[in-house]
C-alpha cells in the first residue's frame, strides 16, 4: 500500500488563490522559517513521481521554486489552474495540492496515488467531516476536455465541471483511517487538522501552534 515504485503521475501545487482575506499572496507567507510554497513542494518531492512537481495557477512569480504552468484562462479560479496543468501533463494521473495545506502528511498523498492507481477512477477526492476536498485530489488527464468545456461555458465550480458519466472516487478520510491504523500514525494531529487551510492571519497562527 502506497509503495515507493515510480508512479505514472505528476503533481502540482495549486498556488492561484487571490488571498483576499490574508491581504497578500499566500504562497510566500512564512511558516516555521519557510514559505508555504516551499512546504508544499517539499511534500511533493518526497513522492515517487515520474517527473518533478510543478506549480499551477500562480499569481506571483514563483518560478524560483519550481517550473510554473500559467493559466490558460486567467481569473477563473482554481479550475483554470487544474485545466492548465492537465493540458501540460505527460502523465495519466495528476495530483493537486493546494499551497495552503501545510499540515497534510506527504504519506497521505502517496497513499492517495496508490488508491487512484488501484481503483482506476477518473478523479480521487478525499472527504473530511462530510466535506469533499476537490482541490486536494487526483485527476486523470482525460478530464481536460470536460473541464475546459466547463470553463468556456462560464462554469468555474470544480465539482460541477466533472460529467456524471465519469467514475469519481470520493472517500471519507475518517472511514479509511478507522480501517487503517497506519494512516493515523502519519501525523500526531487529528484528521480534521490535516485539511486546515490558511485563509486568515488567525489560521496561520493556529497552524504555527499545531506545528509546535
Amino acid at each position: 500500500m502506497g509503495s515507493r515504485e515510480l508512479k505514472l503521475a505528476e503533481a502540482f501545487v495549486l498556488a492561484g488563490g487571490r488571498s483576499s482575506r490574508m491581504g497578500h499572496d499566500k504562497s510566500l507567507l512564512r511558516l516555521a522559517g519557510r514559505s508555504l510554497i516551499e512546504h508544499a513542494l517539499e511534500k511533493l518531492r518526497t513522492l515517487p513521481l515520474a517527473v518533478p512537481p510543478r506549480i499551477a495557477g500562480a499569481h506571483a512569480d514563483l518560478s524560483f521554486y519550481a517550473p510554473v504552468v500559467p493559466d490558460l484562462h486567467p481569473g477563473r479560479g482554481p479550475l483554470s489552474g487544474i485545466e492548465a496543468a492537465l493540458a501540460s501533463t505527460t502523465q495519466p494521473l495528476n495530483l493537486f495540492l493546494p499551497v495552503d495545506l501545510p499540515l497534510l502528511p506527504a504519506r497521505f498523498l502517496n497513499w492517495m496515488l496508490w488508491r487512484a492507481e488501484t481503483t482506476g477512477s477518473s478523479m480521487t477526492v478525499p472527504r473530511i467531516n462530510g466535506l469533499p476536498q476537490p482541490l486536494c485530489a487526483i485527476y486523470h488527464r482525460n478530464l481536460l476536455q470536460p473541464i475546459r468545456a466547463a470553463l468556456l461555458a462560464g462554469n468555474y465550480k470544480v465539482t460541477a465541471a466533472i460529467p456524471a458519466s465519469e467514475t469519481i472516487d470520493v472517500f471519507d478520510v475518517e472511514t479509511v483511517a478507522s480501517a487503517n491504523q497506519e494512516l493515523r500514525g502519519w501525523s500526531a494531529l487529528p484528521l480534521f487538522r490535516w485539511f486546515h487551510n490558511c485563509n486568515t492571519p488567525e489560521d496561520m497562527a493556529a497552524i504555527e501552534n499545531a506545528l509546535v
